[in-house]
């Protein structure tokens, strides 16, 4: 079979082709015939180097990928040959609480992902996914969309009339917006392009703000809020954008922290976490449960996540250039 594999090179170049035999699905186990794939940030990380230890050498990158159920091994009952499915991103998360264990078992990094003509997983780690969506929208929800999910749904605790704030217009951003909207939320959407934001505005965003032309956004969040502040901040920045944020978010209010963009470590005002009653929550992707009712929300509402660009399997090192150049708006997707 076709895939991709790390190398120890650093960059790009660390994500190079192979071959291998076709695996077979043991006890317990499914075998996917691979359509589409796609990138997160999480992947450029793993491929230079910088997302923890450094994978060894081998190791198939990617979490998110869909694919055909092609054969199914003894015992297996939760899906069968035919079914169209996608990989949970932790593997061993199968819901109530982030377990010990569950990074110990994240696709394309601590084990082997789904970067490969076929894959082998656990029944356990896969679900069905929406009839309505593509391939390439489907290959999008693994880690962005549940990520989305958890942190306005989950741990947000989202209301219809409660104002989302979403940095960027990246795929974890896009997919927010959807959710926000879905549940009749106003969203405030940021960038530093106006190409992009016109685009969010026609996909549902309420307003915009262009942070390069309003550099004090978090301001204009408060103006925009009637001095209120916003309920949710979706901050997929970090250290670079992680003090704005608490700006911008009302009394009581929720920063769901899940990117790292702009760096891993800087000043934050912890006073104005306790003074105003915030409460800044780490978000590392979901459970099962939460994907499976992530989708049930998906299906029912014909949600579409927004696709800015997609690649061949052949385009590999292009896929992963194109995403590190930050040109993209919603998620970047490869096709077999």
């Amino acid at each position: 079979m076709k895939l991709y594999e790390l190398q120890n090179r650093g960059g790009y170049d660390n994500v190079v082709r192979a071959e291998r035999a076709d695996p077979m699905p043991g006890a317990g186990e499914v075998l996917l015939r691979m359509k589409a794939w796609s990138l997160n940030y999480r992947d450029l990380m793993v491929a230079k180097g910088s997302y923890g230890a450094p994978p060894p050498a081998g190791r198939i990158p990617l979490s998110d990928g869909v694919g055909e159920v092609a054969a199914i091994g003894a015992g297996v009952t939760r899906v069968k040959v035919g079914d169209r499915v996608a990989g949970i991103f932790m593997q061993n998360w199968i819901g109530g609480g982030i377990p010990q264990e569950a990074s110990g078992s994240a696709l394309g990094g601590a084990i082997d992902g789904m970067f490969a003509e076929y894959v082998v997983l656990s029944e356990q780690g896969v679900v069905h996914v929406p009839a309505h969506l593509s391939d390439e929208e489907a290959a999008s929800l693994p880690c962005a969309a549940v990520t989305a999910w958890n942190a306005l749904v989950r741990e947000g605790n989202l209301k219809a009339g409660d104002t989302v704030v979403c940095l960027g217009t990246g795929g974890v951003s896009m997919i927010a917006l959807a959710f926000a909207k879905m549940n009749g939320a106003r969203v405030i959407m940021t960038s530093s392009s106006d190409q992009k934001l016109a685009l969010a505005k026609e996909l549902g965003a309420d307003d915009v703000i262009n942070y390069r032309t309003t550099p004090d956004w978090d301001k204009a969040v408060i103006e925009m809020t009637g001095g209120r502040g916003a309920d949710i901040v979706v901050e997929v920045g970090g250290s670079g954008t992680l003090t704005k944020s608490i700006n911008a978010v009302r009394l009581g209010g929720i920063v769901p922290l899940i990117g790292v963009l702009t760096g891993v470590a800087g000043d934050v005002n912890t006073a104005a976490i306790l003074r105003r009653h915030i409460r800044v929550q780490g978000i590392y992707v979901g459970s099962r449960e939460m994907f499976e009712e992530m989708n049930r929300a998906i299906a029912l509402h014909g949600m579409r996540p927004a696709i800015g660009r997609s690649f061949g399997f052949e385009e590999a090192g292009a896929a992963y250039r194109y995403l590190d150049s930050a040109a993209h708006t919603g998620k970047v997707t490869i096709r077999m």
